[in-house]
């Protein structure tokens, strides 16, 4: 029977209520099998209007509804550059069928799943039939089907034998389940990177008044097909949105930026993360793939995602970054530790030898000597940087990611939890509101508690200090990476407390992305490495020169009077000063609590500072010994004034109580307003104090005891 009989408007749902299906999947995928197994003779044959490309229709029924079932054109993707292609997308998202049914090749599963995936991101209700899966298990392939339908939202998936209507009865039951609600989906989150993710956020706000003309959950899909500059798309926004031009135009703009600083075009990138997310499900639940695809990234992944050698390579790696932080920044730190010397000394002969004056102390010793002393850094913190940009940019770090998942997973967190953890070691706050990725409240408030234990970029100067001072230079990249591990290892030890205690609960699976290797491109990985370079160096020309003023005023009054300088400690005039500031009160008065940790009040007053910013704990150090000279001319290093005063094992402690403490006052701020209250923040800031408390206690009571606290 033939004809261009219209689809009838669905009814509601009942007996012999109508629904419309779309029948989608790519060419010799076995979907004109399944479309003739489904619905028997009961077809018709026709044109779609406007084109003539065959439609066919097709009825049967089930559990009291009546299914229409469309045959649409074979496609491999929605980015539509044949008529079919366009035809089929055009059907789906102007005819919003009830379920969308995906035929996929079981013997060629990531592939075919390309297409499921689209239709993810456009949000359909969907039911993925794996065909020919008699051929796929002749082949050796083995489908975790249950964790495979977890890792997509929930999408059932249904395995048939088409040629012999194996499983057809399965393919009408998850249909009516997705149209009823039966079976309920989860919207899957597919990230392709920060910049593009960022860009894709500002399309969609641009479009958001256009909500209304632009069908059901399609802002963000049709914001993604500009950045794959999509012609048709291109086309559909120029007829109907009002403000065609300001969209198109920030379109363009938005793909110039992603090319420059990617080095690709923005579609082609996308596509990559399309098959990242693929791989990555696949990679978790289909056994024996080989996928040709895959084979040169496949090679490498089966050495750097080992089960055995992932780890330790993973560790190695670290390694090599934190020994070339230390290396390769020697030089240039040394250079600009002697320009600011140099500075100091030509702002302070502005004045007269020996002269009190308030404005040549506050530059000399609040400004320059402060924030010198984290400025001094910077090499280090963009060699950092950089090399974590090219891991990243390459493809490692999803790598990474999923070595680390299976641990993750035994600490009883999510998985995903992997990510705003790596982003701590950048920043903490930016990493707790990466938390959002997470489902589960209780995984997010869990990995919310523990990202202050990742090393953020502000405790590095105050590490790098100690190691440079303390350590000769085949032990400072160890001593820096140890601080690292041991802070990611208490996090993970803390993690298991969480879980075990306040946040109990199994922790949800997901999709781990593993993308094709990328040759990193100079400029992307350059513009990385600058925008996180130059959040440093603002801070250190805004927070940390206000907070240095600030402690330099309170570490330089009061002024003591000529008789109380008799009752102070006898360690020359300047220094006796520093004691009666607030600062060196504030500091002695804490000096009874921190003692048993080996801290004097010098460096608790450099605590104070460091809840602000904890790069402030490295400029009130400079602070504090650079008022404590006379003469700026015969003022020694800093690292000099710290082997004078200080051991190794102080050093340690100190080290110890900056990685596990109190979270700076802005990470306080964000921890309550993404948690929502504030008792989460006080429970965070207090209860990492407590126990970098204990832990810098027992390393200093402990290394006294075995005589490691002299010299």
């Amino acid at each position: 029977m033939s004809g261009d009989r219209p689809i009838e408007e669905a009814r509601p749902y009942g007996p012999y209520g109508r629904l419309t299906v779309a029948l989608a999947g790519n060419p010799n995928s076995g979907k004109t099998t399944i479309f003739n197994a489904l619905t028997g003779s009961r077809q018709h044959v026709g044109n779609y209007p406007g084109v003539t490309v065959e439609k066919k229709v097709g009825v049967c029924r089930h559990r009291g509804l009546s299914l229409d079932v469309v045959d649409l054109p074979g496609t491999y993707s929605l980015t539509a550059y044949s008529t079919d292609e366009l035809v089929a997308r055009e059907f789906v998202i102007d005819q919003h069928p009830q379920v969308v049914v995906d035929i996929l090749d079981a013997s060629n599963l990531e592939r075919n799943l390309y297409l499921a995936v689209q239709f993810m991101e456009l949000g359909m209700p969907l039911v993925l039939v794996l065909n020919m899966s008699d051929i796929a298990a002749a082949r050796g392939y083995v489908f975790d089907l249950e964790q495979l339908s977890v890792l997509l939202g929930g999408v059932p998936l249904v395995r048939t034998v088409g040629n012999r209507g194996e499983g057809i009865g399965r393919i009408r039951d998850a249909i009516v389940d997705v149209a009823t609600g039966a079976r309920r989906l989860r919207p899957v989150p597919i990230t392709y990177g920060p910049e593009i993710d960022k860009e894709i956020g500002k399309l969609a706000a641009v479009l958001e008044p256009e909500a209304d003309r632009l069908a059901p959950r399609q802002v963000r899909w049709v914001a993604l097909k500009l950045l794959e500059n999509d012609r048709p798309i291109r086309e559909r926004i120029r007829h109907i949105c009002g403000n065609a031009e300001a969209v198109l135009a920030a379109a363009d703009d938005a793909v110039g930026r992603l090319r420059k600083i990617l080095g690709d075009e923005p579609e082609i990138v996308i596509a990559d993360r399309r098959y990242g997310f693929i791989s990555g499900a696949c990679q978790e639940t289909v056994r024996n793939t080989v996928e040709l695809r895959h084979t040169r990234s496949d090679a490498i992944d089966a050495i750097v995602t080992h089960p055995v050698l992932g780890l330790p390579i993973f560790l190695g790696l670290m390694y090599v970054v934190f020994w070339a932080t230390f290396r390769l920044g020697e030089y240039p730190m040394e250079a600009i530790d002697y320009a600011f010397q140099w500075l100091g000394q030509a702002v302070g002969g502005l004045w007269a030898a020996g002269s009190d004056s308030a404005l040549r102390s506050l530059l000399v010793h609040g400004v320059i000597r402060g924030v010198g002393a984290v400025i001094v850094f910077l090499p280090n913190i963009l060699i950092l940087f950089l090399a974590i940009a090219v891991l990243e940019d390459s493809g490692y770090m999803a790598r990474a990611a999923f070595i680390m998942d299976r641990w993750m997973h035994k600490i009883g967190l999510h998985g995903k939890s992997f990510i705003p953890m790596v982003i701590g070691f950048g920043c903490t706050i930016p990493a707790i509101m990466a938390t959002r990725v997470l489902a589960s409240r209780r995984d997010r408030l869990t990995t919310m508690l523990i990202l202050p234990l990742m090393s953020c970029s502000a405790r590095l100067p105050i590490y790098m200090m100690f190691t440079a001072a303390f350590f000769i230079e085949k032990w400072r990249g160890p001593v820096l990476w140890m601080m690292y591990v041991v802070g990611a290892v208490v996090a993970a030890l803390a993690a298991k407390l969480l879980k075990s205690t306040l946040f109990r609960g199994e922790a949800e699976p997901f999709v781990m992305e593993l993308p094709p290797y990328r040759a990193p491109t100079v400029k992307g990985t350059l513009i990385h490495t600058w925008q996180r370079g130059w959040m440093y160096v603002r801070k250190a020309g805004t927070i940390i020169l206000g907070v240095s003023i600030l402690l330099w005023a309170l570490t330089s009054y009061p002024k003591p009077h000529a008789g109380d300088i008799e009752d102070l400690a006898a360690e020359g005039q300047q220094a006796t000063a520093l004691e009666y500031s607030v600062a060196g009160r504030v500091g002695k008065a804490f000096e009874p609590v921190t003692r048993p940790l080996g801290f004097d009040w010098r460096v608790n007053t450099a605590m104070m500072g460091a809840f602000a910013a904890k790069e402030v704990f490295v400029a009130q150090m400079g602070i504090v010994y650079s008022l404590g000279e006379t003469d700026e001319a015969q003022a020694e290093p800093l690292q000099d004034a710290l082997r004078r005063n200080y051991t190794p094992l102080q050093a340690v402690a100190i080290m110890i109580f900056s990685l596990l403490g109190f979270p700076c006052v802005a990470t306080v701020a964000v921890m309550w307003s993404e948690s929502g209250s504030w008792k989460w923040a006080l429970l965070q800031w207090a209860g990492l104090t407590g126990l970098a408390y204990v832990a810098a206690l027992l390393v200093y009571q402990i290394g006294s005891a075995l005589g490691l606290g002299t010299g």
